[in-house]
């Protein structure tokens, strides 16, 4: 549980919290010419919804708790002004809270939206916290729903799926957030925001990925990273280990899962031009788990033996989801990422819920006992079922594009909840939609970061400052071609890199291999698959 804490609070309420980027530091138009006032600004509903309540208090900032499972602490906030206003959907018995925390002083004329993380919806105030401290007027929303693991809501009383929270938590809640978050800036400080940005990781990236897909007039620019897209399809592909395991009724210890995961980055690090503890491009390793039958490993101190069943299951959770007839469904867990994190003793509770509650609408269902046709059949039920309500990937941003958006993601090549082939093939679908890789990078950049995990770069498993690159590509008009990075590689050593901007990927030239000016970004080979 520890472990899964760790993850969920990698996501995104500190999205916000570990970026400190220099664009965002500067304070546009001196802040507020009139005296700040904490009232209750008039709030005019958005479309759909009727507004039930608004309240405004003023609070004093100092040390910020984070709420709920994911915890965490911002010290030295500033004062601030926090006003709520509850949504409803009319006839739909919901009520959706809408916070907006303002500085009281050194607003630096910028708004922050900030999205989520598992079934969170929004922020747990560590985002808030530190958005405010950065001088960024800042909005969340809880679409009416609960914590990061509360999926109470998923079912009505009568087992039937309660489609007003979902669709609340799937899109409409976070652009209701970003209408009313700029009307309470607008009622505090006499006037609009110069520029506004959404800030996400996880289910905070997919809400992001949604802004731009069906709101593009929202945000001015979007940093979205290791998004949930594709979410009909990757939260079940994500049971695959789990089906694997029971199926073949082999179940490997986390530290025989580890010895695949080291020996393969092991024999592929190098692919890159040099011995660096990272994998570049996981796609083209291509490491034969079968080297290791016969390998003996001590686990806890029991000697174990690597087994041709052990390799099995590690070959079907690598190569990903297929149906019984050997068609592939989705991408499995990369090489390099922690193959335990989804083949444990208990399925991750993410995919279990949903597959459970909203696929197959039955709480009692054994997951153990789901064969490999059943998984099948689950997943096809899930894409017809919710791709148009939570997939969040329509190919289509030209009206996002014609607004002058800038959408920015980076995604872990080792992250072990939502593979990072996804977001490729999602990006992959825009270029063929919107005209290719040149025409879609003047709105859209993709990073990817070798040896990093589910939402890593946000200082748990590595660092990059998105927004800065983000601020500076919206504000000032520099398109990033590379984002600076600090990785952490295979032997826990911090190393610094420039993601390159995809399709491009870094290859060695010479130097450190610490050091970033050791590399420079290259067409990439082709994969393996």
């Amino acid at each position: 549980m520890r472990r899964l804490l760790t993850v969920l609070a990698a996501g995104v309420p500190l999205a916000a919290a570990v970026y400190l980027p220099t664009a965002s530091a500067e304070t546009q138009n001196a802040s507020t010419a009139t005296a700040f006032s904490c009232t209750t600004p008039s709030v005019k509903a958005p479309a759909g919804t009727a507004v039930e309540s608004v309240t405004a208090v003023q609070q004093a900032g100092g040390t910020i708790q984070g709420t709920g499972i994911l915890q965490g602490t911002v010290t030295d906030v500033p004062a601030y002004c926090e006003v709520t206003v509850t949504l409803t959907h009319p006839g739909a018995g919901d009520h959706a809270k809408v916070r907006t925390w303002l500085p009281v002083s050194g607003w630096n004329g910028r708004f922050q939206g900030l999205g989520g993380s598992a079934y969170l919806a929004g922020d747990n105030n560590v985002g808030l916290a530190t958005a405010v401290k950065q001088g960024y007027a800042a909005v969340t929303t809880d679409a009416g729903v609960g914590d990061v693991l509360d999926t109470s809501w998923a079912l009505n009383s009568a087992g039937q799926v309660n489609t007003t929270p979902l669709k609340n938590f799937a899109s409409r809640s976070q652009h209701e957030a970003a209408v009313v978050g700029k009307e309470v800036v607008d009622g505090v400080y006499g006037k609009r925001p110069a520029y506004s940005y959404f800030t996400g990781c996880s289910t905070g990236g997919r809400q992001g990925y949604m802004e731009a897909q069906r709101y593009p007039g929202d945000y001015d620019g979007i940093l979205a990273d290791a998004p949930a897209v594709n979410w009909d399809e990757f939260e079940v592909a994500t049971l695959w280990p789990q089906v694997v395991m029971n199926n073949e009724k082999t179940h490997p210890s986390a530290c025989e899962f580890k010895t695949f995961t080291d020996a393969a980055v092991k024999s592929c690090d190098k692919l890159d031009g040099v011995k660096d503890g990272l994998v570049n491009d996981p796609s083209r390793c291509d490491f034969d788990p079968r080297r290791l039958i016969g390998t003996k490993v001590v686990c806890e101190g029991r000697e174990l033996t690597i087994t041709a069943a052990d390799v099995a299951v590690v070959r079907k959770i690598w190569d990903g989801p297929r149906t019984p007839s050997g068609k592939k469904l989705w991408y499995g867990v990369p090489v390099g990422a922690d193959i335990s994190a989804l083949a444990g003793a208990d399925a991750f509770p993410v995919p279990a819920a949903w597959v459970k509650l909203w696929v197959a609408k039955d709480p009692s269902l054994d997951l153990s006992t789901i064969t490999y046709s059943r998984f099948t059949e689950l997943f096809r039920q899930s894409q017809a079922e919710y791709d148009k309500v939570i997939g969040t990937d329509d190919p289509d941003l030209t009206a996002f594009r014609k607004s002058g958006g800038k959408l920015l993601t980076w995604h872990g090549l080792a992250d072990q909840y939502i593979p990072a082939q996804g977001t490729v093939h999602y990006r992959k679908q825009v270029e063929r939609e919107m005209g290719g890789t040149k025409r879609v990078d003047d709105f859209y950049r993709l990073f990817l970061a070798p040896g990093t995990s589910h939402c890593g770069l946000n200082g748990q498993d590595g660092s990059a400052d998105g927004l800065a690159a983000l601020t500076a590509w919206v504000e000032h008009g520099k398109a990033p071609r590379t984002l600076p990075a600090t990785l952490i590689n295979a032997d826990g050593q911090s190393v610094s890199r420039n993601l390159c901007s995809y399709p491009q990927v870094s290859r060695y030239q010479g130097g450190d291999p610490a050091a970033a000016s050791s590399f420079r970004c290259v067409s990439a080979a082709p994969s393996r698959h």
